[in-house]
């Protein structure tokens, strides 16, 4: 990500700041190319009659639940060069991996995708649920947590064709070294950067760059479960949005959720990181070193302009990045 600013503000209630909504600008379905709806209803097979948009979520795409003529459903999400070009190449990848994932995934089945002037479409099974309730309501999330480790029992290990958490995310995970260089090159006067991140920058580079060799297991991970890519039936959580998904440490997802949940109403990530299956006979430095790089990731991004057609997200990346940072100050217990 280039250049720099400062953090976007977030309001508090009490203590904790207020959530910012993980919504983006979404295209509605009849704004998309007639070109594209053609195709989507070629390939499913009949006329689109309702389409409802789904606002959760930060692609500036399409995203909605169709029903055809004769009741059929699907869910649909496509994306063209415009507003951001990099949004494309984020459902390729997706398509890619939607089509490594083993049965014992719990997500959606995909019916098939298509890439064609410069578009990427996905289709997907429609699935009936919604996404959890904000705040968290305990039993909601007790049912995501007991996912979380059901879904690292069989997905390990990681099917071939999935590539490793270092490779995924090593453009990623360098948001302290990005400050501290920026800083240094007199580009950044850390303006608006909580404190004791400013006071420990040098320590959190230093231990950030140690997370590859920290994350490194054999589980596939998803990388970016957060509520807004949860959806509850009565009889199963199914984790949507896949583009990001690597091969890690089992305990990583639960360490990547937990800053959403407490930014979103649900407990403290430290007792509820330690009551976890996952997180039994993790090791506690390799865990601090994996949340310096994504509390690093989050504040840094912050810190950036919006993207093109995302411009809600990076108040929702500060919101978590309080969190995280809280929870670093925690685990590090440097004053």
């Amino acid at each position: 990500m280039e250049g720099t600013g400062t953090p976007m503000g977030a309001e508090h209630r009490g203590d904790r700041p207020v959530a910012p909504p993980a919504t983006g600008l979404r295209l509605a379905w009849g704004d998309a190319p007639a070109w594209l709806r053609a195709e989507v209803e070629d390939r499913l097979g009949g006329r689109v009659v309702e389409a409802v948009t789904q606002p959760s979520g930060f692609s500036p795409g399409v995203a909605a639940r169709l029903r055809l003529t004769d009741g059929r459903r699907a869910f649909v999400k496509a994306v063209g060069p415009e507003p951001n070009p990099d949004s494309p190449g984020v459902h390729r990848g997706e398509a890619r991996i939607m089509a490594a994932l083993p049965r014992s995934a719990p997500a959606p089945r995909m019916l098939w995708s298509l890439d064609q002037r410069g578009w990427v479409a996905l289709a997907f099974e429609d699935v009936d649920g919604a996404q959890p309730a904000l705040p968290w309501r305990p039993g909601e999330l007790r049912r995501v947590l007991e996912m979380v480790a059901a879904m690292a029992a069989a997905l390990t290990p990681a099917p071939a064709g999935i590539p490793l958490i270092a490779d995924r995310l090593q453009d990623s995970f360098t948001g302290w070294r990005d400050l501290a260089r920026a800083r240094t090159a007199g580009h950044d006067d850390l303006a608006g950067l909580d404190p004791w991140a400013a006071r420990h920058l040098d320590r959190l580079a230093a231990l950030e760059s140690g997370w590859p060799a920290a994350t490194e297991g054999p589980t596939l991970l998803h990388s970016d479960l957060r509520a807004d890519n949860l959806l509850l039936t009565p009889t199963r959580v199914v984790a949507v949005d896949w583009p990001w998904a690597c091969a890690g440490a089992a305990w990583v997802d639960l360490l990547l959720l937990l800053p959403s949940v407490t930014m979103q109403g649900g407990p403290d990530p430290e007792p509820a990181f330690a009551a976890h299956p996952v997180a039994a006979g993790a090791d506690p430095e390799a865990v601090t070193t994996a949340l310096a790089a994504f509390a690093g990731f989050l504040i840094g991004g912050s810190r950036q302009p919006p993207p093109p057609g995302l411009p809600t997200l990076r108040a929702f990346q500060l919101g978590q990045g309080l969190v995280a940072l809280d929870w670093l100050r925690q685990r590090t217990g440097w004053p």
